[in-house]
């Protein structure tokens, strides 16, 4: 993106994701940000809920003078969000079926240099791109909640896609929010990356909760005083490798490859999709019984501990 460029970004879908996507877009501050949603409701939810998603510094900024300024443009047709894109970002529901021919459609009304985006937590662009003439314009661009706080942004190509988006988009990411990091993934697989990682600690997370031997909350209390901080701040790799001594990783997995061995042949297999779907029920149970019930406000609490913890990691040497 050149210091100069101007882009007009073409939000559809405007959940959760999408708000705090817009709340990120918006730290250029020459932007035009056009939204398109299905909802009866959607300017009304815009103003109940995107102040509290601007950056504090931006937080005297009303909707009101956003829209009325012309930062902000909401439509009631796909066609005319993204008659003047330069950049396109869908967050609908994790459904095929909504995607491919979402984009068979945006691909005929946007401009033909505009650049595609999908928020899509799983979906590969690859099977995105199934309808479309071009299939070298889109690829994922996948936020962790809440992605105007959270700095990981998994770009994630298809085979087919062109090495100049995946290089705008790295580009646009660090230029508009300078602490977001961008991440190329260089393989579609299923969950890309970062939720692999997390839906295998919740799988055996689940599995330690059903099987009697942690409750929910003390499960969450040992990851939040352990591997919580301590991955905050090292990653998977440089923490174990710290955790060799001088040897590192080579030293870690020799002192502690016999109890590696067992944990890993040990771990207890959980199905989503068999019969047998007790342990759902019982983990979920316990889980609502913790925490209550959750709710868009509730995280609001969240946010400002996140950051802080964000801003210790970053200036840790």
């Amino acid at each position: 993106m050149a210091a100069n460029e101007t882009h007009q970004v073409a939000l559809i879908g405007l959940g959760t994701i999408g708000i705090a996507m817009a709340a990120l877009h918006l730290r250029d501050p020459t932007s035009t940000i056009h939204i398109f949603d299905v909802r009866a409701d959607i300017e009304q939810f815009i103003f109940a809920h995107l102040p509290g998603f601007l950056e504090p510094v931006s937080r005297g900024t009303s909707v009101a003078s956003l829209i009325s300024s012309g930062r902000i443009k909401i439509h009631t047709a796909l066609e005319t969000a993204c008659s003047l894109a330069t950049i396109v970002q869908e967050q609908g529901p994790e459904n095929i079926a909504f995607k491919k021919p979402l984009w068979a459609q945006i691909e005929k009304v946007a401009p033909p240099t505009a650049h595609f985006w999908s928020s899509t937590s799983g979906i590969p662009a690859s099977e995105q791109t199934a309808a479309m003439q071009n299939k070298s314009r889109l690829l994922v661009v996948h936020p962790f909640n809440p992605p105007h706080i959270m700095p990981l942004l998994e770009i994630v190509p298809s085979s087919s896609t062109s090495s100049s988006e995946v290089e705008f988009a790295c580009r646009y990411f660090r230029q508009v929010s300078p602490r977001h990091c961008p991440v190329v993934i260089k393989k579609e697989v299923s969950g890309f990356v970062g939720n692999r990682l997390a839906f295998a600690v919740l799988r055996e997370a689940c599995y330690l909760v059903e099987q009697g031997v942690v409750s929910v909350k003390d499960l969450d209390q040992i990851m939040m005083s352990s591997l919580g901080p301590r991955w905050a701040l090292g990653g998977v790799f440089e923490s174990y490798h710290a955790g060799g001594g001088e040897d590192g990783f080579r030293g870690f997995l020799n002192k502690l490859e016999a109890t590696v061995q067992e944990v890993w042949d040990d771990l207890g297999l959980i199905s989503m999709t068999n019969d047998n779907q007790r342990w759902r029920e019982y983990v979920t149970a316990q889980v609502e019984e913790t925490y209550g019930q959750s709710s868009l406000g509730q995280t609001n609490g969240k946010k400002a501990k996140l950051r802080e913890v964000l801003r210790i990691q970053s200036s840790t040497p």
